[in-house]
């Protein structure tokens, strides 16, 4: 039995086996289009605000 999920990218079928090397993705291509929105901030894994104000000062200012 092979199980199908959808490409998270382009909701393409993509079967879940081990020679599929992108899963969960269809393709390299949609693999970077994730990989490009997380570096673009455009997902983002909810956090404590309280604990990023509390760290945020241990952090070394960066030269612009």
């Amino acid at each position: 039995m092979t199980i199908t999920v959808q490409c998270p990218t382009c909701s393409a079928p993509v079967e879940w086996k081990a020679e599929n090397t992108y899963r969960p993705f269809c393709c390299e291509r949609c693999k970077l289009i994730d990989l490009g929105a997380w570096a673009a901030e455009e997902h983002a894994i909810p956090g404590n605000d309280l604990e990023d104000e509390m760290f945020s000062g241990d952090l070394p200012t960066r030269p612009h």
